[in-house]
């Protein structure tokens, strides 16, 4: 990882005996940042268990956006005063394009952990660094949030800093999804009357296709996200048109009948063509979406694992954390089709696939 990496700073063009400051951003703009990043919500609890340490006294905690800025810096006053002289403050961006290989930027190229010890960085003035970084996921959809790190003096390095660093950010993401399951309960509490009064399968979802309530078919946790303008397919309920509630969705059959998708992979954009009733549509996807379902086709209805999917697209297990979240991201576009715990095609679901 550390030489993908320097061959990426290298090629970008960084001076690694450069001696300069990276300008942060206005303190205004930097504000702004904070309130809409969702890690806002948790960052006390996400900082917390690292300032709470014995070892807290000698480095830094440190937690940026997907982007790479820094949006809070913590920690002990003499550190941030060797940080201040490399321009690792609030408001700077800590890439692999601006400063070269560093845990931050690296973690956010390679959405994995990331720990450097002095000379594995590839600015010499980091090298009297250590810092260890670890990506934050949405739970809800997989976005990456940003990344938490914490960085001190090289020596000062304690081999359970790295566990500590993981321990905050599943902390945080748990977090994260206990706020989460909070508003699928308040939409679960005032869907209940309207479900009452209902004959028929039907489910109430919220704005990201997950489910808060259902009546008539088997139990399942996500659909694709809805869109007013768009009929969904979801196994057990065929056709549907996505009716808008206050805080979500009701999602009922238009038809009843069985649905039908191709993954086409014959040109150059890949995607999934569904078909339902007198209904087609085609879900653009990502080169790697595209290569998740392909595999989950193969599997058949035993499924695979993350750890089966890491070592079929990475050719190791060590990116089980990585598949998690793109199989997340997967189900924003791909829906009820797809099911987890194994990863699979959902049951009611006749895949194909077109390949070139």
């Amino acid at each position: 990882m550390v030489a993908r990496s320097w061959r990426r700073t290298m090629s970008l063009g960084v001076d690694a005996d450069a001696v300069r400051r990276v300008e942060p951003m206005a303190a205004s703009a930097l504000e702004d940042l904070r309130r809409r990043s969702r890690l806002s919500d948790v960052i006390d609890e996400l900082r917390a268990p690292l300032l709470a340490a014995a070892d807290a006294s000698s480095y830094l905690v440190v937690v940026t956006d997907a982007d790479g800025v820094v949006l809070w810096r913590s920690g002990a006053p003499r550190v941030k005063l060797h940080a201040d002289r490399l321009g690792f403050v609030d408001g700077a961006r800590w890439t692999e394009s601006v400063v070269g290989t560093n845990a931050i930027g690296t973690a956010l190229v390679e959405d994995a952990p990331v720990q450097l010890f002095s000379a594995e960085h590839y600015e010499n003035a980091q090298v009297p660094w250590y810092c260890t970084a670890e990506p934050i996921h949405d739970p809800i959809d997989g976005t990456l949030l940003g990344v938490v790190d914490v960085s001190g003096p090289a020596l000062t390095l304690h081999p359970a800093i790295r566990a500590l660093v993981s321990a905050a950010a599943r902390i945080a993401e748990a977090s994260l999804w206990r706020r989460h399951s909070m508003r699928l309960d308040r939409l679960r509490r005032a869907a209940q009357p309207l479900l009452a009064g209902m004959q028929g399968p039907a489910l109430v979802v919220d704005d990201h296709g997950w489910v808060a309530a259902q009546q008539g078919l088997s139990a399942r946790d996500r659909i694709e996200v809805p869109h007013a303008d768009r009929t969904l397919a979801v196994p057990g309920l065929g056709v549907c048109v996505p009716e808008r509630l206050p805080e979500g969705w009701l999602i009922r059959p238009a038809a009843d009948t069985s649905v039908v998708a191709v993954l086409d992979l014959t040109g150059t954009q890949a995607c999934i063509e569904v078909r339902a009733d007198a209904s087609t549509w085609r879900v653009p996807l990502t080169p790697r979406h595209a290569d998740m379902l392909a595999l989950l086709s193969d599997a058949g209805p035993a499924g695979v694992t993350a750890a089966d999917l890491s070592r079929r697209l990475h050719g190791d297990v060590d990116h089980q954390v990585t598949v998690r979240a793109e199989f997340s991201r997967l189900r924003r576009s791909a829906g009820a089709l797809v099911a987890g715990a194994p990863y699979r095609i959902a049951d009611g679901v006749l895949l194909s696939v077109r390949r070139g």
